[in-house]
């Protein structure tokens, strides 16, 4: 069930745990999403493909890992992007509990490059080649670049530090590359990476406090 947004969470020292262990921070991809990946297109038809994407939801039938329903349980603060695939995730994994969400956490874009027509392609290696000229060769086409969202990922892992400063749990059910930026940027801030599941559906990465 979702709440209100994560920017209204409040980050302040709650009386009596100054000296308290932050808690863990754990970012969680969401399931697999009903549009199908078996077809081969150019790029501009690779861009229409990537708008229904993100503005689908999830393919019926899956059921979340124990393990990540353990987590939500565990979470004193459940977060979702604003997304459908992230919010559906969230609603299976929380199991009633009411969770946050927050436009903050949304996936990083993925324009394709402007690569000739006759060029065709699966959504996953274009997924790979966007993904890669976004990164390397700042290709955004007029959306979000690598450097706004590099800070878009310090913000949202600032966000998470501060829910977690408490020692209460927190859980972010977000998306696949965005999750591994901000993972990063809690890197940064002197998080220890605990666990790593990858970057498949349902997997999740673990963050605590040395």
């Amino acid at each position: 069930m979702a709440d209100e947004s994560a920017d209204r969470l409040s980050t302040t020292e709650a009386p009596g745990t100054a000296g308290v262990r932050p808690g863990a921070i754990t970012l969680a991809r969401h399931g697999e999403p009903a549009l199908s990946r078996k077809i081969r297109f150019n790029a501009p038809a690779y861009g229409d493909w990537w708008a229904r994407y993100e503005e689908g939801g999830l393919l019926p039938g899956q059921t979340p890992p124990n393990s990540l329903k353990a987590t939500a349980r565990r979470a004193a603060v459940v977060i979702a992007s604003t997304r459908r695939r992230s919010i559906e995730t969230a609603t299976a994994v929380a199991d009633g509990k009411a969770f946050a969400t927050d436009p903050l956490f949304i996936e990083a874009p993925l324009p394709p490059p402007p690569w000739p027509r006759w060029i065709k392609m699966s959504p996953k290696h274009w997924g790979f080649f966007a993904r890669f000229w976004w990164w390397f060769f700042d290709h955004h086409a007029g959306q979000e670049s690598r450097a706004q969202a590099e800070i878009r990922a310090d913000q949202a892992a600032d966000l998470l530090i501060g829910l977690s400063q408490n020692g209460q749990e927190v859980l972010l059910v977000a998306h696949g590359f965005f999750n591994t930026m901000i993972g990063l940027s809690l890197q940064k801030r002197g998080l220890k990476k605990t666990q790593d599941q990858g970057f498949k559906y349902w997997c999740v990465k673990r963050f605590e406090r040395p």
